[in-house]
């Protein structure tokens, strides 16, 4: 702990975005609970009504990701993470127009405005990141963002389901619409100054190279001859097979049911998630020599985190076995994510950065879309299955980008190393 309150101590810059950006995070997951358990009741708990939430939180940024990118490199990416913020504050302040079931539409098409938003964000966030930190604080700025990633998704979840709970839907709405407002006000806060060993990257486009050469398909020519790089941007990807957060509601709904409408057990079970996903990378960092060599094994162990997660959470007979299944699946998802998105900054040039992490986050969206649609209508066309057996099959499946990974690292050291030697010249 003492290291990562260093890290911001260093670099106040950076302090200051990754305070926004758990502000902000909080406010995209603080209303989740009480969006899933309004449209499970709204729609009698049909599997495919919470998917379509799903989804309307997945979608939307897989589409305008990759234009999202294009932005981020041309213009400046403290602007359009202000703009995301204060969008999201008038969005999520829509919410309260939702009353009964006949507004399950106005639930779908916010969350996907709200969502389509944050994929600006988020690239914006990460191609900035490495102009505000000294480059030995990479590693451990990208793991505290990851970590706080996953420990807002569980705090926000929980805190929202804790006020729309006691104070009322409306209360919590007003209150998420507020933190986006605070988050805006962080960055708008930010000077580059404060760091003398950031670049001015963060206040202005990414390159003064001319726009036609800054499109989206020159970000895919850059990729196509560099395959390692390719093969990092699938990562994500691979980690994020199956529909966590549909299995999680169904459990809370019917297997684990603690407070109204599960809210109790799905707050246990997201507070588990957010707990592995702190202990992953801590615990690896500890033998990091910050290699990338080794960043690339510690993928591998990530996706073994992930396959035991899924087979201790399949076969849960109690929440607590439930909740370290998800611990542990957890801890396997935040290291292959800090570490993927750390050999992309320390890999590519500043102005790619952009358009690579929009699409890193566009795999990421991609693999959670399809995953969620599958899960969705086979739960509603399998009905007499036990949802267990769906996790626990959505195991076997992850086996498959443990095993790709793994097998293909020689060949993707070998490209890598041509990359390097393409770069010095």
């Amino acid at each position: 702990m003492y290291a990562y309150i260093q890290l911001l101590r260093r670099n106040p810059a950076y302090a200051r975005l990754w305070a926004a950006q758990a502000i902000s995070l909080l406010g995209d997951w603080f209303d989740t609970i009480a969006l899933l358990a309004l449209v499970a009741r709204f729609s009698n708990g049909s599997g495919v009504a919470v998917s379509a939430l799903l989804v309307a939180r997945f979608l939307p940024p897989l589409i305008v990701g990759p234009f999202a990118g294009v932005l981020v490199d041309r213009l400046n990416r403290k602007l359009l993470m202000i703009i995301s913020d204060s969008a999201r504050v008038l969005i999520v302040l829509g919410f309260l127009l939702v009353s009964d079931a006949s507004h399950l539409w106005i639930i779908y098409l916010l969350t996907a405005l709200q969502f389509s938003f944050s994929a600006m964000f988020d690239p914006a966030r990460n191609a900035i990141l490495p102009s505000l930190v000294i480059p030995d604080d990479l590693v451990k700025a990208n793991f505290l963002g990851s970590a706080t990633w996953s420990v807002m998704l569980a705090a926000g979840a929980a805190i929202g389901g804790a006020v729309a709970g006691l104070f009322g839907t409306s209360t919590a709405l007003v209150v998420d619409a507020a933190s986006f407002a605070l988050s805006a006000l962080l960055i708008a806060s930010i000077h580059i100054g404060q760091n003398a060993a950031a670049s001015t990257a963060a206040d202005k486009p990414a390159v003064a190279e001319p726009k036609s050469q800054m499109g989206f398909v020159d970000g895919l020519r850059y990729i196509a001859k560099r395959p390692a790089t390719a093969a990092t941007l699938l990562i994500k990807l691979g980690g994020s097979i199956g529909s966590l957060d549909t299995f999680m509601a169904l459990y809370a709904t019917q297997r684990f049911v603690i407070g109204e409408n599960g809210t109790g057990s799905l707050g246990i079970m997201y507070a588990a998630f957010g707990l592995g996903a702190v202990l992953g990378p801590i615990i690896l960092n500890r033998f990091n020599a910050d290699s990338i060599r080794i960043m690339r094994r510690y993928i591998s162990i990530g996706y073994v985190c992930i396959t035991l997660g899924w087979f201790f959470f399949g076969g849960a007979p109690t929440l607590f076995i439930a909740a370290l299944g998800l611990l542990v699946k957890a801890m396997g998802s935040s290291v292959y994510w800090t570490y993927s998105s750390v050999i992309l900054q320390k890999t590519v040039p500043d102005k790619f950065l952009g358009r690579l992490f929009a699409l890193d986050s566009a795999g990421f969206q991609l693999a959670s879309v399809v995953s969620i649609i599958i899960t969705g209508l086979l739960l509603d066309r399998l009905k007499d299955i036990p949802v267990q057996n769906f996790v626990i099959g959505t195991g076997i499946v992850s086996l498959i980008p443990l095993i790709v990974w793994t097998l293909a690292l020689p060949w993707i050291e070998r490209k890598a190393l041509i990359e390097r030697e393409l770069k010095s010249t």
